[in-house]
């Protein structure tokens, strides 16, 4: 999976560093026995963590030194942190199928989970994905999960869609709950309401998740014209607070917040290769690249947006990927993205699930001559990833 392989000997002197680049790189180092255990790991500097690793050790020094042990280096150079990560995530995930998540400290993302599955359809958090192409719809990612909890429950005060976890089996002689009692709830529980009347409020639901917010917006706001074309000014007023309402708590959604089936992002990223940028692409619930792109061409014929889209091509979902790493891939993206100091740039298709590509190939330029991003990071810290010595 690494791109350079190197022998190693402990008759090396220190000169034997010299070959290798002062850059961020994941790398490998193995043992005589194939089948003990690597160390794996990525750094900022290549050159000087060889040296820590497998230079002669000084007397009476406790730092780990493996240069007894190693036999091969192996190492791909990254010209970011987001793809040092990426790498190190396939790495490990190849060869510790047991315990990459912990060495990873993958934290589960969470996310909303409509179950449309149920017959009676709700809305709860959960930090696990089910099948994208199923019935029941993901939103997210958000940033923790009590912002998650904070936004859903606004949100279905707005509604009155059921809020209780268990299966129901509607009876006339159910008292019902608090939330049925305060007209908050349909009460599908008792029949308070027919089958087909619960359905069109869970479509709005939808509806409102589907489109950010915007459905129901667009519902108050036709209200609040048609009540001041009649003159109630009054209740023109009270729809008018219901939208302020609503942006507020749309608020708490980032622009990564989304309908997951239709999350497709591209991250633009510095390169390690000369005049390039390196390009990944979450799409279908799996994170691609990278792809190198060339910020030069040689055919200056072809416009910079054409050879975009055909990089992105490149980037295009190779398989089906299972639930699990759609959800660790999604946790590495949200993890980068809610960074407070992160490097390189990301851009999401809009609703129709066009790409903006006039704004990505401004972003190839900002990263490729190191100017500021186009908007702020938020806030999240990358936890340090430590290699495990050779066994």
């Amino acid at each position: 999976m690494l791109n350079h392989s190197i022998p190693f000997s402990p008759d090396h002197g220190t000169d034997f560093f010299g070959q290798f680049p002062a850059t961020s790189a994941v790398f490998l180092l193995q043992g005589q026995d194939s089948a003990a255990e690597p160390y794996i790991s990525k750094t900022a500097n290549l050159r000087r963590r060889l040296q820590r690793l497998l230079a002669p050790p000084e007397s009476q020094s406790k730092r780990l030194n493996l240069r007894e042990r190693v036999a091969v280096i192996e190492y791909s150079l990254a010209g970011s942190d987001f793809e040092s990560t990426v790498l190190l995530y396939r790495l490990l995930r190849n060869q510790f199928s047991d315990s990459y998540q912990k060495r990873l400290r993958l934290r589960p993302t969470p996310l909303i989970r409509f179950n449309l599955e149920n017959e009676y359809p709700r809305a709860y958090i959960t930090t696990r994905i089910g099948r994208l192409t199923g019935k029941s719809l993901y939103y997210g990612p958000f940033r923790s999960r009590a912002v998650a909890e904070k936004f859903l429950n606004d949100s279905l005060d707005l509604f009155k869609m059921r809020r209780c976890t268990f299966d129901l089996n509607p009876d006339p002689s159910f008292p019902g709950c608090v939330y049925s009692e305060m007209k908050m709830c349909l009460a599908p529980c008792f029949k308070g309401c027919t089958d087909e009347a619960y359905a069109a409020e869970v479509a709005r639901v939808q509806a409102y998740f589907d489109s950010g917010g915007q459905s129901l917006i667009e519902e108050l706001e036709t209200e609040r014209e048609r009540l001041s074309t009649g003159l109630d000014f009054e209740a023109a007023a009270a729809q008018h607070a219901k939208v302020g309402k609503i942006k507020t708590i749309l608020a708490a959604c980032d622009e990564i917040c989304g309908r997951l089936d239709r999350l497709d992002a591209v991250v633009i990223q510095p390169s390690a290769e000369p005049k390039s940028v390196a390009l990944f692409r979450f799409h279908h619930g799996e994170l691609t690249g990278p792809v190198q792109f060339a910020i030069e061409s040689e055919d200056e014929t072809q416009p910079m947006e054409t050879r975009v889209r055909h990089a992105l091509e490149q980037l295009a979902p190779s398989e089906k990927p299972s639930a699990q790493r759609s959800s660790e891939e999604l946790a590495i993206l949200k993890r980068w993205y809610y960074r407070s100091h992160k490097v390189g740039e990301v851009f999401f298709a809009d609703t129709h699930g066009d790409l903006p590509m006039r704004r990505i190939v401004r972003g190839l330029r900002r990263i490729h001559g190191g100017t500021d991003p186009e908007t702020p990071g938020a806030q999240e810290q990358i936890p340090p990833v430590a290699g495990s010595p050779l066994a």
